[in-house]
């Protein structure tokens, strides 16, 4: 998956890149999917479609697209688990939002649970070792949702559009998921002061 590719390059780079999570939504609650889609079912298979074109790509092998297809449940919407990694950050930063967010998309794609359901995000965050009583607390504070509206409003006025996303020195803006040498390279040059867009 994305994030493991990003993960690997950032420690290739030793301390001198700093990632920092933002929340977006492509379906903020338990109607989106019909909205976009028209129902449930086809929203769920056309997401489905992603998911195994994600399979295909290096780190994507363990994605079990059939276990989420099979799932009785309606396909999950985002703003649970927003909530969870927002309320992972306010206790342990960064890191721990990171951390969360990727022990919450295993559960999802590897594991087809439903990261709707509160008590599957906080076995994730019991399993990350957050402080799961301050994580609560935190999950449900009305600054954890503030802060995670804040973050879409930001992704509503950048357009972006696309999971993932990445936004290199502010102002680089990479879609989609691309190769772990691309995201080196565009690193390296930003690391360099040179304009990555000029290289041939």
């Amino acid at each position: 998956m994305a994030s493991a590719r990003l993960r690997r390059v950032v420690r290739e780079f030793a301390g001198r890149v700093t990632v920092e999570h933002r929340c977006f939504a492509l379906a903020p609650d338990p109607e989106a999917i019909s909205r976009i889609f028209g129902s449930p079912e086809r929203g769920k298979a056309e997401i489905l479609t992603h998911w195994a074109a994600a399979r295909r790509h290096p780190d994507g092998e363990a994605i079990h697209v059939e276990g989420m297809r099979s799932a009785s449940f309606p396909y999950p919407y985002s703003m649970p688990g927003l909530k969870a990694c927002k309320a992972a950050e306010l206790q342990g930063g960064p890191e721990a939002h990171w951390d969360l967010f990727d022990r919450v998309q295993r559960a999802h794609a590897v594991e087809a649970r439903n990261i709707a359901d509160f008590e599957v995000l906080r076995d994730c965050a019991r399993e990350v070792g957050l402080d799961l009583e301050r994580w609560e607390r935190d999950f449900r504070s009305p600054e954890v949702e503030r802060r995670v509206q804040a973050d879409l409003q930001e992704a509503a006025r950048r357009g972006i559009h696309a999971v993932p996303t990445l936004i290199l020195n502010d102002r680089w803006v990479v879609q989609g998921a691309v190769p772990e040498e691309f995201l080196r390279r565009v690193i390296a040059d930003l690391l360099a002061g040179r304009d990555p867009s000029r290289r041939s």
